[in-house]
């Protein structure tokens, strides 16, 4: 019986022991595939400004590749445009429908409605795409006539669609964890509950609603399929919605089909918009770590 107890004793302190090793070689894996990344940028990139220059690639307005034309600032104005729409849609309704589900609703309520409106973080993006384009594009050329089967407004505002979730859930999150004795406190004073709602629950969540709109404006640049399909393939420098334009994740997808010859300049330049496409993630998920850390409350 002792040495059973005794070899118990020694498998626990083993797995004890074990358990911080596993998880640091888990991290570990996660940090080398972020420096694997940003190597594999870094150095095509490298390779691309040696041909191209950068004031050539990020002041020029003419993006034509295939015509020896690297001004990257299209692609930069058509994803800053989608995003700009998509946060539009998805700002009102997802911080509307956190509020609902954090203040208003029941909690039977709150069982059938979070999950209905979580679903729709888990639709394929390209499903999102054809929905722009047949049914979002007809609808929205009936209200505006000469609208182009390919504009930005309809993948602007299904990309908002697709990001409402994300805002909805984080932010219904931060007001959760708001404690419940400033709501009694406010409704003692004679509050209302919509008063409530926006003069004590949402300044004290403000720092994870800025967040969480922060972190899908992030996940509103990334977006692919939606704006491949939906948007069109024309670098345009505009900021009409109406019209047809292409974002830095639209030209990776053209760029990185089969007409691309390895090694050419038209190949790395896939690399040079990634890059671009990653400093500006970067920025945007910097600037979400320091609104929580800067407006965070702690009770």
């Amino acid at each position: 019986m002792i040495k059973t107890n005794k070899r118990k004793n020694n498998l626990l302190k083993t797995s004890e022991k074990s358990v911080p090793i596993f998880l640091l070689f888990c991290a570990t894996i996660s940090v080398l595939t972020t420096i694997g990344i940003v190597f594999t940028l870094l150095r095509e990139s490298i390779t691309f400004f040696s041909d191209v220059s950068l004031a050539d690639f990020y002041l020029g307005v003419n993006w034509s590749p295939w015509s020896g034309k690297f001004g990257v600032a299209p692609l930069i104005t058509g994803t800053l445009l989608i995003t700009f729409i998509a946060i539009c849609v998805a700002l009102p309704l997802g911080v509307a429908s956190a509020i609902f589900l954090s203040e208003y609703a029941t909690n039977k309520t709150r069982k059938i409605i979070k999950p209905i409106l979580e679903v729709l973080a888990g639709v394929p993006t390209v499903v999102y795409g054809y929905f722009a384009l047949t049914f979002i594009t007809p609808l929205l050329q009936g209200l505006i006539p000469d609208l182009k089967i390919f504009n930005a407004l309809s993948a602007g505002i299904v990309v908002g669609i697709m990001i409402i979730p994300m805002i909805a859930s984080l932010s219904e999150d931060a007001m959760n964890a708001v404690p419940n004795h400033l709501r009694a406190g406010a409704l003692a004073l004679g509050a209302t509950r919509l008063e409530v709602t926006f003069k004590v629950i949402i300044p004290a969540a403000l720092s994870g609603i800025i967040a969480s709109v922060v972190l899908a404006l992030s996940r509103a640049i990334g977006e692919t399929m939606i704006v491949t399909i939906a948007a069109g393939a024309s670098p345009n420098l505009t900021f009409d919605p109406t019209q047809s334009i292409q974002t830095l994740t639209a030209f990776i997808v053209q760029g990185a089909k089969g007409d691309t010859t390895y090694g050419s300049t038209i190949y790395y330049s896939i690399y040079a918009v990634g890059i671009t496409l990653f400093v500006f993630t970067f920025i945007m998920n910097m600037l979400s770590q320091y609104i929580s850390r800067k407006f965070r409350e702690d009770y």
